[in-house]
């Protein structure tokens, strides 16, 4: 007997990336308990969604979801816009379009990781008798979660303290998983990534990873460029600088300025989690994915949130708990100054000044898989 799970969410990597970790759990699990498990992914008919979740390999290289079915997709906007009327229009259709593919696939299970393409097969999950468990990673809920919280059988958690931010019902059917790590990270090994890199293990400068996301910040890289300098005397500089927001020109003539000290690359995938557990210290906004992928290896970090007008304030709630945990230092706003960022990573490129923060990481994280969990709570629910 075949076991079909359906899963949904997108619109950004951070709603894809930890939905696939919750699959390569499952498939794990699935082969090791010898059943017979179909995964189908259902997201954005346009932008990344499909590239990414087709993409997907697991290390034994199959496919972290056996298939992909694109929808119509609108976004679901807090302010004023002529483009939420025509959206409606696509969220309509992408109800539609969920509804028939549920209603044919049948699957035991939807899962949700959010974002505005998972709305419409929530809800159609929800009138197909289907049950919905959706995963909310960031410290408040957002839009989306908020609406599939009504469609939801179990409301999943990163933190204890986002159950604060629920209604009395949705507190009833909120359960704390963490935030779900795809496997590799667990699996990573800093030589692999040292030897990518093409650092050498007795290197004595520490190692510190700048991370703006796949496009990259801004931000960011303004920060390192204009204190490159600095941070090239006291550490290995490895700079993602992102595909959008990189100058192969400038990056060149720093290499030769810099040499070893600074590696910049436009995007790393495959080897990250090998790369990420070859770093010392860490620079970054405060998406979800990324600090807990960083927690997961016990990474200190210094975070600069997105933060002001286009942004909810998720990655400044996410900033300050790791921040109050003692797992990171926050430049919040006009606190990301270049005097500020030469402060807080001066500090950490002392091993010793490094301790407490990793000690503090490993108490976080306690040692649990969050998507191990979350397949656990999918796999049982499914067999009933």
């Amino acid at each position: 007997m075949t076991v079909k799970i359906a899963f949904t969410g997108g619109g950004t990597a951070g709603h894809i990336y930890p939905g696939l970790a919750v699959c390569d759990e499952l498939k794990e699990k699935a082969r090791e308990q010898n059943i017979d498990l179909k995964i189908t992914w259902i997201g954005c008919s346009s932008g990344m969604d499909k590239k990414i979740v087709t993409n997907a390999v697991r290390p034994d290289g199959s496919l972290s979801a056996d298939s992909f079915k694109g929808i119509p997709s609108g976004k679901l906007r807090r302010y004023f816009s002529f483009r939420n009327f025509i959206d409606l229009f696509k969220i309509f259709g992408g109800f539609v379009s969920s509804f028939f593919i549920l209603a044919k696939l049948k699957p035991a299970v939807l899962f949700s990781k959010g974002g505005f393409v998972s709305v419409p097969p929530c809800i159609a999950a929800k009138l197909l008798g289907i049950p919905v468990f959706t995963h909310e990673c960031d410290f408040t809920p957002g839009l989306a979660n908020r609406i599939n919280a009504k469609s939801a059988y179990k409301m999943l958690l990163s933190y204890e303290e986002t159950k604060r931010f629920l209604s009395e019902g949705n507190k009833a059917k909120a359960l704390v998983t963490g935030n779900p790590v795809r496997p590799v990270f667990y699996e990573a090994d800093s030589k692999r990534g040292l030897e990518f890199l093409g650092i050498p293990e007795n290197h004595e400068k520490p190692v510190l990873l700048v991370l703006g996301g796949s496009s990259g910040a801004k931000q960011i890289n303004a920060l390192v460029s204009e204190n490159l300098q600095f941070l090239c005397e006291r550490f290995i500089v490895v700079h993602q600088t992102g595909m959008v927001n990189t100058d192969e020109k400038e990056n060149e003539e720093l290499k030769a300025k810099f040499g070893e000290s600074y590696k910049p690359y436009a995007f790393i995938y495959k080897e990250m989690a090998d790369v990420l557990a070859s770093a010392d210290v860490i620079l970054s906004r405060a998406g979800a994915n990324s600090i807990w992928e960083c927690a997961v290896l016990a990474k200190p970090m210094v975070l600069v949130p997105l933060c002001g007008n286009g942004t909810r304030g998720d990655q400044v709630d996410n900033a300050k708990f790791f921040e109050e945990k003692g797992c990171a230092e926050v430049l919040l706003g006009d606190e990301a100054t270049g005097e500020n960022v030469q402060k807080k990573l001066g500090a950490l490129a002392d091993a010793a000044s490094r301790e407490k923060y990793v000690q503090n990481l490993k108490v976080l994280t306690g040692g649990e898989r969050p998507s191990l969990k979350i397949a656990e709570l999918i796999l049982e629910k499914a067999g009933k």
